[in-house]
């Protein structure tokens, strides 16, 4: 019996998922498809590549990767998301790893390509990521619901094949995603009881754009280290407006009651 399970959440990935699939197949044939309503073809895609395909309406993306730990039956769960692929480096590496049984988890580096270039400065890379965990000693952190956290119980190890991640085709993706994101960020920062300050619409996004372009080395990627540098700070400035529209219906309601 092989000791991983793969597992793959999916939403409409009928375009990313029958590379996806047979990429993480160099690591184990055993794969779970957790769908949260596809419309397109997505889950008889899965379904005819021999993948085991439950569904769960989506509402968290921690507790959907929490039901999906709780589907793996195997020693070792291996997440990987429908535009990532597993390289035949990093599928050889993870069989090596699963036999330290001194780890709970292994941290896998991530190559993200944005626009069609892999980006290396700006914190791209090696963007580490706890994929590789056993599924009775992980979970991930319900409260915090986007940049999942993994709770561990054990140490993990660090793998260095990369897991080549197709982030965004277009610029328009890009700005899309962080506009869905930023109110769950915001939503985060408000129950650890962060307010805004008025200064903090300008400082906030200016310290994002220097850590990303300056800090990180983002200018190492020319013209795509900027872009990427400014929308992060434009994110950054999302999530803090968000934030004070939060903590104004916070103050709203506590004057009402």
């Amino acid at each position: 019996m092989n000791p991983i399970t793969v597992v793959i959440l999916t939403l409409n990935e009928e375009r990313h998922l029958p590379e996806c699939i047979a990429a993480a197949r160099q690591v184990s044939p055993n794969v779970v498809v957790l769908d949260s309503g596809s419309t397109d073809g997505t889950v008889t895609i899965a379904r005819s590549l021999g993948a085991r395909v439950h569904t769960r309406p989506f509402d968290t993306y921690p507790n959907q990767r929490n039901a999906a730990l709780a589907l793996v039956d195997t020693p070792w769960a291996l997440f990987v998301d429908a535009d990532e692929r597993v390289t035949p480096a990093l599928a050889t590496e993870i069989k090596a790893a699963i036999r330290h049984d001194a780890y709970a988890g292994w941290w896998i580096p991530r190559r993200n390509i944005i626009v069609g270039r892999w980006i290396r400065g700006g914190g791209w890379y090696p963007d580490y990521q706890l994929r590789l965990m056993r599924p009775d000693r992980a979970r991930y952190d319900p409260a915090q619901e986007v940049h999942e956290i993994v709770v561990l119980e054990g140490k993990a190890g660090y793998l260095e094949a990369p897991l080549v991640h197709y982030n965004y085709d277009t610029w328009g993706q890009f700005r899309a995603k962080q506009r869905r994101y930023a109110p769950l960020e915001a939503r985060a920062l408000a129950r650890k009881g962060v307010s805004p300050r008025a200064y903090t619409y300008i400082t906030m996004p200016v310290r994002e754009f220097w850590r990303r372009f300056v800090l990180l080395r983002g200018y190492r990627d020319g013209l795509h280290g900027v872009r990427l540098a400014v929308y992060m700070a434009w994110y950054t400035a999302l999530v803090y407006w968000q934030l004070r529209t939060l903590r104004r219906r916070q103050d709203q309601r506590e004057h009402t009651e």
